[in-house]
């Protein structure tokens, strides 16, 4: 029997959005304050992705000044008509929804074309079989909400010659409970003379799900389906290894096959680091109505996969930072460049300090890439002399503005050290110290699982432990709050405004997971 492992793609990627072009499958996630924005996955069986590209790669894209890391890039969709990609979202708070469009998924992609009267988030667009194009998306209740989450989704048509709204808005469904919360990210498709209109519901947390309504006519009226939710894991318990099911989308095969792509959160001693994730579950129709892992009713770890598979090469665990950038890379809003250059140092990447740190509302001088797994080694080489107090560079792992951990090179009250650090609530507290005398050192931090290790070595030297046992729940999304997972990668700071002369060399950035050390070793066993 021919399996596959959930999920599909690990780490933060919430809000999957999927389509399907001949044999081609492409995938789109939501990034909120990151930059670049939205990545943009290939794969030719749904179950192996490569990362191609992303979408929003440019400011005049996606600008995030003053973004909280929970703000910017809500629920992208992914469509194709006619030999053009569609990519519609939300930029929260500032900008609204808009819409990217390009002929060749990995890019370019064009500037945005921004929706005047699109009220709300999480949109999506349906080309109908007569040409037309609707746009359809979530609301506040017009009337003025009852509740924290009345909602209600709404449609109305789009001419894709001026990207306007045209014609009358119109409710077509509020979800499928009574005083339902958080009608969101919802999506249109037509099969056997029905319309169905598919939604997440119950909010992003532990009462997320998928449910499903149809109709004979594109605006309405939408009937539930009697089996509603059609997807969940909240009757599961809180104990259950994955939680927080929901945010589906829809694609069939080219054979006629149906699957969804959904968010859900793998939890680990209780806690879900890892944020949202992409899983993938089989769908097949009964009295046209979806039903979704036949016999099953919920996500499987491991599941029986009927298309022939395609593996894809994966990228080498070790990011060399040489340019074009790594598509893994992801700064926190949009970036000052200058403080990046691959010109000073030849195989080493020089960046200057900000004055702005990784608990500010800002652009720090940060580069990460997705916490992908909770067994791990996160390492880098470091070149970095401080001159002031409060100058530091090093690794980090980032939950948010008031989550994270630190393990950095620095002056600290005229003592040259290495330093881990966890921010909690806003609040410093340190975890371990040593003194350091040289400016080249290799740092490590073991992940494993909710327990953090800590070790750095000079050249040619033998590894020495700062700190172990350090507690990783703190960069759960149920301590921290928010929709996001950690990120983690190289950064320094200074506390100067004016000073030019504070930068760090990083060589390189690896973030090794334990199945990943796994295959190398088995690898080296066979040669």
């Amino acid at each position: 029997m021919q399996t596959f492992q959930n999920p599909i793609v690990k780490g933060f990627s919430p809000d999957p959005s999927i389509c399907v072009v001949g044999v081609d499958y492409y995938l789109v996630t939501s990034t909120f304050s990151y930059f670049p924005g939205v990545p943009i996955y290939h794969s030719k069986d749904l179950v192996n992705w490569e990362l191609i590209g992303n979408v929003l790669e440019r400011e005049s894209q996606l600008p995030l000044a003053g973004a909280t890391h929970s703000q910017g890039i809500y629920a992208p969709s992914i469509r194709y008509h006619n030999g053009v990609f569609y990519m519609i979202t939300t930029n929260v708070p500032k900008y609204g929804n808009f819409i990217v469009t390009a002929t060749d998924p990995s890019g370019p992609w064009s500037d945005p074309y921004y929706l005047e009267g699109a009220e709300g988030i999480d949109p999506s667009l349906f080309f109908d079989t007569d040409g037309k194009c609707y746009y359809v998306g979530t609301r506040p209740n017009p009337n003025g909400p009852r509740y924290n989450g009345d909602w209600e989704v709404w449609l109305q048509e789009l001419d894709l010659s001026s990207m306007k709204l045209i014609g009358v808005s119109t409710k077509i469904w509020k979800g499928a409970m009574n005083n339902v919360i958080w009608p969101e990210g919802p999506h249109l498709y037509k099969r056997n003379g029905y319309y169905y209109l598919m939604i997440a519901e119950g909010g992003t947390s532990f009462e997320h799900c998928v449910t499903i309504a149809r109709s004979n006519k594109i605006d309405g009226p939408y009937i539930g389906n009697p089996c509603n939710p059609i997807l969940t894991h909240r009757h599961l318990g809180r104990d259950y290894p994955v939680c927080n099911v929901g945010h589906g989308d829809l694609v069939e095969t080219p054979d006629g096959q149906w699957y969804m792509t959904c968010l859900a959160s793998r939890i680990f001693e209780g806690y879900s680091n890892l944020g949202r994730e992409t899983f993938l579950a089989e769908v097949v129709w009964e009295s046209d109505w979806p039903v979704v892992n036949p016999g099953v009713g919920r996500l499987e770890e491991v599941q029986e996969h009927k298309l022939s598979l395609y593996p894809v090469e994966k990228g080498n665990s070790k990011i060399q930072f040489e340019q074009p950038w790594d598509k893994r890379l992801l700064f926190l809003r949009n970036p000052d460049m200058a403080k990046y250059s691959h010109l000073d140092r030849e195989g080493w990447l020089r960046m200057y300090a900000s004055p702005y740190t990784i608990k500010e509302h800002a652009s720090p001088s940060y580069i990460g890439v997705r916490q992908q797994s909770m067994w791990y080694t996160l390492s880098t080489k470091l070149d970095f002399n401080p001159k002031e107090n409060g100058e530091e560079a090093g690794l980090v792992i980032l939950q948010n503005d008031r989550y994270s951990t630190r393990f950095v090179s620095g002056l600290f009250e005229g003592k040259k050290e290495l330093r881990v650090i966890t921010n909690y609530n806003g609040e410093d507290k340190l975890e371990g110290r040593i003194s350091i005398n040289s400016s080249i050192l290799t740092l490590n931090i073991k992940g494993d699982c909710q327990n953090l290790h800590f070790y750095y070595s000079q050249e040619g030297g033998e590894d020495v432990v700062v700190a172990q046992n350090v507690d990783a729940h703190i960069l759960s999304t149920e301590v921290a709050g928010g929709f996001v997972g950690c990120t983690m990668g190289i950064y320094i700071t200074s506390p100067s405004e004016v000073s030019t002369d504070c930068y760090a060399d990083f060589e390189w950035l690896e973030q090794l997971n334990e199945e990943e050390a796994n295959v190398i070793e088995g690898v080296e066993l066979h040669e």
